[in-house]
């Protein structure tokens, strides 16, 4: 069998693909709108209907993995994912184009669930939580660059290119899944699945709000301000995909210079997190006010960097925190469970926050100019605007929400830490 760390980047690879179908395909809606009709809804489900599918799909595919198998579970997901990449990249129609996104939300949930307990049978200890927290760092990082990426892909190659893309990325995947070790029925069995007892530790529940406030805070920002940028500010795709860079890069900085604050300060992790919700709140409050066509669209690069370091800041170290909270014995199963609320919750609420802003569009601009806008076409910046507040308005609120559960279950955990630690000295 190859060194793990091969076997690592096949998976790697493979769910490299989930947050780009994520954050990236908004970007292409104004010229799929063009080409295959403009009719909002199904329009929405090009991104949706992946997002849908993939949370719905993830929580069966964890029943059905124990009965297949992980790894023929994980192998059957890229075969499936990538025929819905395929049929998405030649589709004719809008309809079989949300059928195509459908079937590969369908897949890559069997990708992400196969993928958690291979990785908890391929590493061990430290290596364990080091593999999990560079799925959760691969996730993040594929999510801020979706909207660059699929920017110059739809320059180059036009919105078909995109998702030609994801399916020869997973084919090259599925070509590298041929060496893994079959886990599960028939092969090696495994006894770490999904165990969501480990939210019961207030600790490991605190931490896995942190990934859930990004994708409300972050991840929906991303995938959506793509159209907001080119129906308020009329900017072509190709710009757009290289002013996203400005969310990206704080991302892919922040990890490794929180790493040395973490290492040679008295900064606790708590406190960085505390700083990532307060630069996510600024962030979005920023977009929402400065995003607005009598403003010029340098107005929004500071929020979008807030945006990007409020994302950023908690990635390397997050999973490694919540794996903190519970038995090391049961790492292998929390793993799973903060990386389905990662990607799940990220899935749900682009679809949230995209069923908002079209919901508010359409309402004030009905027919097919309404339609075109709320895809991100240009022609009403202010109608755009305002469902831009409504929808960027109740994203905020959410991360309000998680931000003070977060505190409430950070101090639980705490006093727990703390009565624990007492009883010891209490013994001794």
């Amino acid at each position: 069998m190859p060194r793990p760390r091969l076997l690592l980047t096949v998976i790697l690879l493979a769910q490299f693909v989930i947050p780009l179908s994520i954050s990236g395909t908004a970007v292409a809606l104004p010229t799929i709108a063009g080409e295959l009709g403009s009719d909002p809804t199904p329009l929405q489900w090009v991104v949706n209907g992946f997002n849908v599918a993939f949370a719905i799909c993830t929580i069966a595919w964890g029943v059905w993995s124990d009965k297949i198998g992980y790894t023929r579970s994980f192998q059957i997901g890229i075969v499936i994912a990538a025929a819905g990449g395929a049929i998405s990249a030649f589709a004719p129609t809008i309809g079989l184009l949300d059928a195509g996104r459908v079937i590969a939300g369908i897949g890559s949930a069997a990708v992400l669930t196969g993928a958690a307990p291979i990785l908890s049978h391929l590493f061990q200890g430290k290596a364990k939580a080091q593999a999990f927290a560079l799925f959760g760092t691969i996730n993040g990082l594929g999510l801020a660059a979706g909207p660059a990426l699929s920017g110059l892909l739809l320059s180059a190659w036009g919105w078909r290119g995109i998702f030609a893309a994801h399916t020869i990325v997973l084919l090259v995947a599925l070509i590298g899944t041929v060496r893994l070790p079959l886990l599960g029925r028939g092969g090696t069995s495994l006894r770490e699945t999904l165990d969501f007892s480990a939210l019961k530790a207030p600790g490991f529940l605190a931490m896995t709000l942190v990934p859930v406030a990004g994708a409300i805070g972050f991840v929906t920002f991303l995938t959506y301000l793509p159209s907001a940028l080119g129906a308020i500010h009329g900017l072509a795709a190709g710009t757009t995909g290289i002013l996203m860079l400005v969310m990206t890069i704080p991302v892919l900085i922040a990890p490794i210079i929180v790493h040395r604050i973490l290492e040679r300060t008295r900064i606790t992790p708590t406190a960085m997190v505390v700083t990532s919700f307060a630069c996510l709140l600024l962030g979005g409050t920023g977009v929402l006010l400065l995003l607005r066509p009598d403003l010029p669209v340098m107005a929004g690069v500071a929020p979008m960097i807030l945006l990007g370091l409020g994302f950023g800041l908690p990635l390397g170290f997050v999973d490694a925190e919540a794996l903190a909270a519970v038995p090391a014995e049961r790492a292998g199963a929390a793993s799973g469970v903060i990386n389905l609320f990662r990607i799940g919750s990220e899935a749900v609420f682009v679809a949230v926050y995209a069923t908002i802003l079209t919901t508010v569009i359409t309402a004030a601009l009905p027919g097919k100019v309404g339609e075109l806008i709320a895809t991100g076409g240009a022609g009403e910046p202010s109608i755009y605007r305002d469902g831009l507040v409504v929808a960027a308005g109740a994203m905020i609120a959410l991360v309000v929400a998680a931000g003070v559960a977060f505190l409430v279950f950070s101090r639980s955990a705490s006093k727990s830490a703390a009565a624990t630690q007492d009883q010891t000295a209490m013994k001794a």
